[in-house]
């Protein structure tokens, strides 16, 4: 990987075709991926202009990633804690000193420039304040990722664990994740004007 410096948008980005699967009564399987895919472009696009990175384990993920300019990095088979764990290791290794892991289901997405370079760790929770949508850490803190449900309670204790009072950002483009079919009507602004 070539050298990166200060901070680094890390997103973790599942397979198109296997994303959403809890949207499957609403919605079926090609038009899940195209909402993935549209989803993960927004985050991209609003991670501007910090250099990016996706963790992935899919080829066609990866392939997207490279052609929206974004740096590959391939973690098949560890999850995604371990993929995210795997990949802010990477990006420090690299050079970051900062990675803000923001999640690709975010069709609001905007702003994520401005959680950059502040001391300690950040946290965004999403808007029903039980998961996590961005976790920004220094690459340095040892920071133990725990995704899935009561993961923002987990990442709050984690900070705590290493000794830092985290910043909570209630930012609600950053809230707004689409995991539920209730969810959907946040999606509908990656749809106007097409």
């Amino acid at each position: 990987m070539a050298r990166v410096d200060g901070s680094v948008v890390l997103v973790p980005v599942k397979s198109f075709a296997k994303a959403k699967g809890r949207l499957a009564p609403t919605l079926d399987p090609e038009h899940r991926a195209a909402l993935a895919r549209a989803m993960a472009e927004r985050v991209l696009a609003a991670a501007a202009p910090l250099p990016v990175a996706v963790v992935c384990d899919d080829d066609d993920v990866a392939s997207w990633a490279a052609a929206h300019g974004a740096i590959v990095l391939d973690e098949p088979g560890r999850g995604l804690d371990g993929a995210v764990q795997t990949g802010v290791a990477k990006l420090g290794g690299a050079g970051a000193a900062e990675v803000l892991v923001v999640h690709g289901d975010l069709p609001l997405a905007e702003g994520i420039v401005s959680l950059a370079g502040y001391p300690g760790i950040t946290l965004v929770p999403d808007r029903r304040h039980d998961g996590t949508t961005v976790v920004c850490v220094p690459t340095s803190a040892g920071f133990r990722f725990s995704y899935g449900p009561g993961s923002f309670e987990r990442h709050v204790a984690e900070a705590e664990r290493l000794g830092f009072v985290p910043r909570i950002v209630r930012a609600p483009a950053l809230r707004a994740d689409v995991d539920e079919p209730s969810d959907l009507p946040l999606s509908r602004v990656l749809w106007d004007g097409r």
